[in-house]
Formats: structure tokens, sequence, C-alpha cells
């Protein structure tokens, strides 16, 4: 075999390598993240403490290569490898195990970074060191070929993982058996990785041996990075880090936590990698830094403004992430070193994305009580865009440099203007909480007509509550849960003088308590512990129950699953993450608990009102499955009386009293079926 077809065997080897320890890195990320959600109660903070830890084990792994690439030989770098891989490959599959899953008592951050640390840790950690590691051997081994674009080749596998996911993976297969195929694919990884490694032991008399005057001569004649310069890059990988990990937040809380939320950012972020370190006319400092100045402005005034559709409000979020990452990665392209220093480099791009991930994980949801992170990170990027550029300028005092610096500038004080708007925003609520759940808000709402002045519970963007001010009507059942609503003519229903058991998932303000009559009982299960304080201290519903009111914290599903049968009579699902009831209240294992506790003519009341998507085809599924009659019924709301349009869902082995308590209104469920499992879920296919 010829050298030429040698080498180009060992380039496809490490080619290929590089590509699936790349895609199975990404492939891993929302596969686990949808394994736990359900443990979690369907916060988007589920994703951003994943996240949090794979970015912390993505630097280690960067570390590791760096360490091993500096001092040690390449034998013994070769069976150390060699050792980690079987040792990963003894951890398979990367299934979690059940007694991961949280009590009410747990810190669910700790809870979930423990998990996901035990649970793929050691083969995430050896995908984490792959890239840069193997383009160390590719030196080695091929010292006249170039290592960079290797990297543009991992970013396009990590992509391709993340576009597979929600439209291949996801509709394709359970759960269980994604975890099963990836841990086969880690298997097949492994082998290459060992041939590679196998490659480099025995071709590591190409390299100039250390000792040689002629490698003497070239290090000395490559200095190293000035500090100014290592800063740079880890500002410039911590910035786009945060964007990610804030953007995502912030849509996942006004839409729902579903992986494709997820994926689609996050493939945004690796594409800007791809392109910026594939080839330098991707980037255009000049159009990138204009397109980026224009989305953040449009960013912030959806911030504070709403948008009429979920597709604007899409593009305009994933644009600023797009344009804002392109300038920090086509930034960080012009300022690489020599590939002498190729470790040190991903070392440092990598210690600033855990940095972000750090910072928007556990540093912002202690010292903010909002969700301010976004803007900070807006404000950062135009001081860091100002000092790449300043470093650029010579002399300092050029025309260039001083309208570079003024327009700079006005940037930034636009920026920090708006950040300070948005801060102020909170200033008329009454009280602000956030937690691992979201940020909540309790406001006074003042209108022209003193009877129509109200108070709200505001989670993010979506109103969970609210209660009139005035004496008379501040016992009126408000919002989705007015008397024509479909759970508003189900309490109304039946004999005064009869006492019945309620059930009821999502407290809220506790509006549904209006509808208690004396020897009622009234059983509420909440997760956030902010809202149970919340709804005590700020909304009277629940103090002016005629009824027996308790209180469970913890994800409903979880306390019913060990709960003793309740024997309700009506059980009412309202817990909304975001915009969306969490998928694990909508599965046939959800329901078959639910069934459980409820008597054997109770009625089973959901909420399914939403902006963005349509939940009747799941909802009759489950229906068909348990064998239920199904009724939808839909308000149109009336704001004299502070209700508005509502669609709800509801079931009972006994259709002829379902129909008879709901009226002509309520109809027959008819069209497509869809049936979810705790395997097998995907909100995209029900997308308006």
């Amino acid at each position: 075999m010829s050298d030429q077809s040698r080498d180009r065997g060992i380039a496809v080897l490490y080619a290929v390598t590089i590509f699936l320890s790349a895609f199975l890195l990404f492939q891993v990320q929302p596969l686990l993240g949808k394994f736990i959600l359900p443990w979690f109660g369907g916060s988007p903070a589920v994703w951003t403490t994943c996240m949090l830890v794979f970015q912390v084990l993505l630097f280690a792994g960067y570390a590791y290569a760096h360490a091993t690439t500096q001092y040690l030989k390449p034998g013994k770098q070769a069976l150390l490898h060699l050792g980690l891989l079987a040792a990963a490959c003894l951890l398979l599959p990367i299934t979690p195990d059940a007694s991961w899953k949280p009590n009410a008592q747990d810190s669910p951050v700790w809870r979930i970074i423990f998990l996901t640390a035990c649970s793929v840790g050691v083969p995430y950690f050896i995908l984490s060191s792959t890239g840069p590691l193997v383009q160390g051997w590719f030196s080695r081994t091929l010292p006249a070929a170039s290592p960079y674009r290797l990297y543009a080749l991992s970013n396009l596998g990590s992509l391709l993982a993340l576009l597979t996911y929600p439209f291949v993976v996801e509709p394709a297969f359970a759960t269980p058996t994604q975890a099963i195929l990836w841990s086969v694919l880690f298997g097949l990884f492994a082998v290459l990785c060992a041939s590679c490694a196998a490659v480099m032991w025995r071709t590591q008399s190409l390299a100039v041996p250390t000792t040689s005057p002629v490698a003497a001569v070239a290090v000395e004649q490559i200095a190293a990075p000035p500090q100014n310069i290592t800063g740079l890059w880890f500002g410039l990988a911590m910035l786009p880090s945060v964007l990610l990990l804030a953007i995502t937040n912030q849509v996942c809380m006004d839409v729902a936590v579903i992986p494709f939320l997820w994926v689609l950012p996050l493939a945004l972020y690796l594409l800007t990698f791809i392109l910026a370190f594939d080839a330098s006319s991707w980037y255009s400092r000049k159009w990138y830094s204009l397109a980026a100045a224009v989305a953040i402005a449009l960013t912030c005034m959806i911030m504070l403004k709403q948008p009429g559709g979920l597709l604007g409000e899409l593009t305009i979020y994933f644009s600023a992430l797009f344009c804002c990452c392109m300038v920090c990665h086509g930034e960080l392209v012009r300022l690489k070193p020599h590939p002498q220093y190729l470790t040190k480099y991903y070392l440092t791009i990598s210690a600033g994305g855990a940095a972000g991930g750090l910072f928007v994980g556990l540093v912002a949801p202690v010292i903010f009580i909002g969700y301010y992170e976004l803007h900070l990170a807006f404000v950062g990027f135009l001081l860091l865009y100002l000092a790449v550029r300043a470093r650029e300028e010579h002399p300092l005092m050029s025309a260039t440099s001083i309208w570079t610096r003024r327009l700079g500038g006005v940037g930034v004080l636009c920026g920090v203007g708006i950040l300070m708007t948005q801060l102020g925003s909170s200033d008329g609520a009454l009280a602000t909480k956030r937690n691992f759940y979201g940020v909540l808000r309790v406001l006074d709402v003042k209108t022209t007509d003193i009877v129509q002045h109200r108070r709200e519970l505001v989670h993010g963007r979506i109103v969970h509550g609210r209660q009139y001010l005035a004496p008379e009507r501040k016992n009126w059942p408000t919002s989705y849960f007015g008397h024509e609503s479909g759970v508003g003519r189900v309490l109304d229903a039946g004999q005064p003088s009869q006492p019945r058991r309620i059930g009821v998932i999502g407290l809220g303000i506790g509006t549904l308590a209006s509808y208690a009559r004396p020897g009622d009982q009234f059983r509420f299960y909440e997760i956030n512990p902010d809202v149970i304080k919340l709804a005590q201290e700020y909304f009277t519903c629940l103090k002016d129950c005629h009824g027996e009111v308790s209180i469970v914290k913890g994800d409903a599903r979880l306390v019913l699953e060990h709960e003793a049968p309740q024997d309700f009579d009506v059980l009412v699902i309202d817990a909304f993450s975001g915009d969306a009831i969490p998928v694990h209240l909508l599965t046939r294992e959800a329901w078959q608990v639910y069934l459980k506790h409820l008597r054997p003519d109770g009625i089973l009341a959901c909420h399914i009102s939403n902006l963005h998507f349509d939940l009747r085809p799941v909802v009759t599924g489950l229906a068909e499955d348990l064998g239920w009659q199904h009724r939808i019924l839909s308000s149109k709301g009336n704001p004299e009386i502070g209700t508005v349009m509502s669609h709800w869902s509801l079931m009972s082995r006994d259709g002829v009293r379902l129909q008879s308590l709901l009226g002509p209104d309520a109809t027959e469920t008819t069209g497509r079926k869809i049936l979810w499992t705790d395997d097998q879920s995907n909100l995209f296919e029900v997308l308006r």
C-alpha cells in the first residue's frame, strides 16, 4: 500500500471516529433529558441542569485531552484511553434507574446533577475528550494536514444527531429502545477509537522527537498566545453558552418543555460552530454584527411585549441566538492559535461553555428573581464585541476606532437601558419568586371600572389564576374555570346534601375551591412550593373555601402512585408547564394511575386549552384506550365576569350521565387518535 493510500485510510478512520463520537455526544442529551423530564415535573430547568452537567463533563474531557497530549508519551496516552474505553463499555446501557426518582424533600437541581453524572458520566466524558484528543493524534500521525476541519466535522455530527432526534429517533423508537441503540453505537465507537489509538501508537515515530534541534527551534519560534487572547477565547465561548440556555429557558417557559425546543436552539448553536470552523468565507463580521444588533433589538421588544404568534416569536429569538453565536464563533476562529496550542484552545473554549452553563444553571437562579441572564448576555455581547474590535484598532485614536467606539458605546447604553427597563418592569409586582420551576409574579391589575380590579398569578407571561378584588366578586370562579366551562358544569352538578371528594392536579391560586360546598373535601396536588405560598398569602380562594382543603406538595403523578385510593368523585388535571400540560401527565400509564383514585362513576376532567398544541387527539386516544366515554366542552368566556375561552376534556365510564351533566354543548370526539405512553410521546405531532 502506498504512503498516500495509507494516509488517506488513517484520515478516514480519524474522521469517522470523530463524527460518530460527536453524533453520540449530542444524541444522548435529548434522550436523557426526555427520560427524566417526567420525574421532575416537566420544568424547563430539567434541560438547563442537564446541559450544565454535559458542559462540565465536556470541559473535563477537554482538560483530559490537553493534559494527556501535553504530559504523556503517545504509548501511555493510548494505554490510558483504552482503559477508559473499556470502563465506559462496562457501564452500558445508560438507562437511568427508577430509584433516582425524587421525593418532595429532594433538591431537584442536585438530584438531576447526580443522576446525570452517574447514568452517562463516564461514557460522556470519553466522548467529550475524543474531538481534541483524536485531533491531537491526527496532527502527530499526519503532521502535514490541518486538524481544524475535523472540528467542523465533529460539529456536523452533533448537528445531525440533534436534527434526527425529534424527527426520526423520537417518533420511531420508545425511550428504552433509544438507550439500547445508543449503547450499541457506543460499542462501535469504542472499537474505532481503540483503532485510532493503535494507529497513533504504531506511527509515533513519524513525529519529530521532542529532543531534536529542529523541534526545539520550532517551539522557540512559535510563541504562546498572550493572556488577553486566552481571555477573549473564554469570553467568546461563554457568551454563546449563556445565550443558548437563556433563550431555551425563555421559549420553553412561554410555550412548552419539549425536546424539539431544546434541540432547535442547540442545533443553531452548533451550526455556527460548523460554519465558522469550516471556512473563513462563511463569516462576515460586518453583516453578522449588523444582523445581531437588529435581532437583539427585536428580541428586547418581544420581551417587553409578546408578539401575536408562535412562529414570529421563535423566529426572533432564534435569529438573535444564531447571529450572536455566529459573531462569537467567527471571532474565535479569527483568534485561533498554531496547532501546537490546539488542545489549550479547545480547553479554553470548553471552559467558557461550562462557565456559561454554571451561570445559567446555578448562579442566575440564586442572584436574580427573574429571567435576566438573557439581558445581561446581550450587554456582555456588545461589550465583548467592542473589546475584539478595540484590540485590532491601531493607532487607538484613528478615525475608524473613534466611530467604532462611539457606535458601540451607543449600543451598549441602549442595551443597558433596555435591561434596566426590564428590571424595573417587576416593580409593580406585589411578590416575585424564582425557583427550579420558573418565575412567579403576583400582580394587581387596575381598570377604569373599580369592580373589575383583579389580582393575577403570572408564570413567565402565562396567567395561572386571577381573582377579583371587589368583596362581592372575590369568590367568583374566573379564567378557565367559570360556571360555563366544562369543569364548572361538572362541579356545579350533584346534590348539595351529598359531600364530594374532589382531586385537583395543579393549584394555581386555588380557584376551584370556590365550588366547594359544606362537607366537600378538595385535595390539591402542587409541585411548586412557591405556588402554594403565594396562593395562601396573596389570594383568598383557599381561605374562603366552604369545604375542607388539603394541599399535597410534590409531583402529582409520583404522589398518586404511592397513595392509597382516594375515591375521588372528580379528578381535575390542570397542571401547566409553560403553556402546556406536562407530557408525563397525559400518558397511558398516568391515566391508569388516575383510574385507581376515581370512584366507579367518577369523572376525569382535563384542561386542554392551548395556543400552540391541539391536545384533543391525545385525550381521545387515552379515552379509547381506557374504554371510557369522552366529551369535549368548549366555552367562549365572558370578560364581564372574568372568564376566558377554555377547552375541557371530560371522560367517565357512564356516557349518559356525563352528557346530562354537560348539556348539549358537549361534543363527542371524532378524528385522529394519538396514544402517548411513558416511553413514546411527541408534542411536535400535535403542533397547531
